[in-house]
């Protein structure tokens, strides 16, 4: 009896915290389109992201709420800085991927936030010492 009311109550937490985390994660971003979706394969960006979902990197939906301009997305495909996303392991360079696919990478990202932001990119985190 207890065995089963424990069972239970533990499917009931973990149903109530997947709402939960639904809710807080808002309307998921749509997914690639197939261009978009074949350069991610090409290039294995989605051994690490996906687009809603953190993996091994952030979800794509997540890049896209820095507000990094698209310029900024593609130097950070070339050189990661980990210190922007304290938590995650550490991205890997990326340096073989054109910058043209990183370029059209980068938009898509941005799209999935509203609009990049204008100007100048967003500034490097800070190394704490």
């Amino acid at each position: 009896m207890k065995k089963t009311f424990f069972q239970v109550a533990v499917a009931a937490l973990l149903t109530v915290a997947g709402t939960q985390a639904n809710a807080q994660a808002g309307k998921p971003a749509p997914e690639p389109p197939a261009e978009i979706q074949a350069l991610l394969q090409k290039h294995i960006c989605l051994t690490c992201h996906k687009v809603n979902v953190r993996v091994v990197g952030p979800a794509y939906k997540d890049v896209a709420k820095k507000k990094y301009t698209d310029e900024r997305i593609v130097q950070l495909i070339y050189k990661p800085e980990p210190a922007n996303w304290p938590g995650y392991t550490a991205m890997i360079a990326m340096t073989n991927v054109p910058k043209e696919d990183a370029m059209k990478i980068a938009k898509w990202i941005n799209s999935l936030g509203g609009s990049a932001a204008k100007g100048k990119a967003k500034a490097p985190a800070k190394k704490q010492v």
